[in-house]
């Protein structure tokens, strides 16, 4: 009777579990690729994009180049790179100078307004664009041609900032496919399903700003409330009374090759600042993954039926997210369910470690995700 009580337990809780999966899967696989509604973004209107800069990459040369290329009739670029010597300078000169077609210009330097340093590097390109539509985007975003009307179609009345967060692609290697497990089945689909529940959470890879709306909420040093600039900007326009919208389908970041330890420090970074930002949005997370509290599951079941039950149910839940990477044109591979079920196992270690500290170290910088009021900021920028 006993056996028999936790056998049905344990299907239970990880059907439940499936159920959640397969309508987070459902709702997403809906809502990408739809423009829902017309946009209210003013045509034509003139953009500043904003590009922060830090350090060559696989891909530099070919992400930066894209954004030069943009159809689109009047934007210009700001290039903010913080440090003199980095090695990324040179390259960024060279682009500019190859075309001239393009208005754009590099500010060396930054703003030390908070500990994030990707902030203290956008604060002078904020200042700097002449526009006030102005789109922050990170360099490592492979912008098609129609990037600008994609963020633009995006727009609602109701809008405080539109925002794409990344999706994996060409991955180099094994690592570099588990990373695509982890941005695009899994936390491009709950970003897209918060979204289409009216949770949208800001993705500071790209993010569509009106300027004076921010400035009225105090402007870019705003953001420095926050370790992350995104989440600093999630309760920022929430507390305007606005939403934060996605693009229609994310935009792809090229990944190449990925070391194990370089994938688990990312995740884990971003892990704990999810919760230090958001807990309880990111107590839940826990469960995100099926393989661990399936084999849990089986484990204190102990019962051939359960083994086999949670089986059809573990099946169920990777084909569905197997559809979605197909529907929507991910990346997928032969050792998809291989990386698929990598991830998992590493979902709960990674939310046990999110809870042990209050610091992460991104490209060298320890920050301490803490909150913390926000500085306030210097005028000025150098112009190379």
């Amino acid at each position: 009777m006993i056996e028999a009580n936790a056998t049905a337990l344990a299907l239970a809780l990880c059907g439940l579990l499936t159920l959640i999966n397969l309508a987070s899967l459902g709702i997403a696989a809906r809502r990408i690729g739809r423009v829902r509604g017309p946009s209210a973004f003013p045509v034509g209107a003139p953009v500043s994009l904003v590009r922060p800069v830090c350090g060559l990459e696989t891909f530099s040369e070919e992400t930066l180049t894209r954004g030069f290329r943009l159809d689109y009739p009047d934007y210009e670029i700001v290039f903010c790179v913080a440090d003199p010597a980095d090695p990324v300078l040179p390259l960024v000169n060279r682009l500019v100078a190859a075309h001239p077609a393009v208005p754009a210009r590099v500010l060396v330097g930054d703003e030390r307004v908070s500990d994030n340093p990707k902030l203290n590097n956008c604060v002078r390109g904020w200042e700097a664009a002449r526009h006030d539509w102005i789109v922050l985007a990170d360099s490592n975003v492979l912008m098609p041609p129609d990037y600008l009307q994609q963020m633009q179609a995006a727009w609602r009345d109701d809008t405080g900032l539109v925002c794409s967060t990344p999706v994996g692609a060409r991955p180099g290697n094994l690592w570099a496919e588990v990373e695509c497990a982890f941005l695009n089945t899994l936390q491009a689909r709950w970003q897209y399903t918060g979204e289409a529940l009216g949770l949208g959470f800001a993705q500071g890879k790209s993010m569509l700003w009106h300027r004076p709306f921010l400035e009225r909420q105090g402007g870019i040093r705003a953001l420095a409330a926050e370790i992350a600039e995104d989440a600093a900007a999630t309760k920022l326009v929430r507390a305007a009374g606005r939403r934060v919208h996605l693009v229609p389908a994310p935009f792809e970041q090229p990944l190449g090759l990925r070391r194990r330890r370089e994938v688990w420090s990312r995740q884990l970074r971003w892990a704990r600042l999810r919760r230090v930002t958001f807990p309880l949005f990111f107590a839940p997370e826990i469960a995100s993954g099926v393989l661990v509290p399936f084999l849990l599951a089986g484990l204190l079941a102990g019962t051939p039926e359960t083994w086999v039950g949670l089986a059809g149910l573990a099946a169920l839940s990777y084909g569905a997210e197997y559809a979605l990477a197909a529907r929507a044109g991910w990346q997928r591979s032969r050792r998809l369910l291989l990386c698929l079920l990598v991830r998992d196992a590493m979902i709960t270690l990674l939310w046990v470690r999110a809870w042990m500290r209050n610091a992460v170290v991104w490209r060298g910088n320890p920050m301490d995700i803490r909150p913390k009021p926000a500085r306030r900021l210097r005028a000025g920028a150098s112009t190379a």
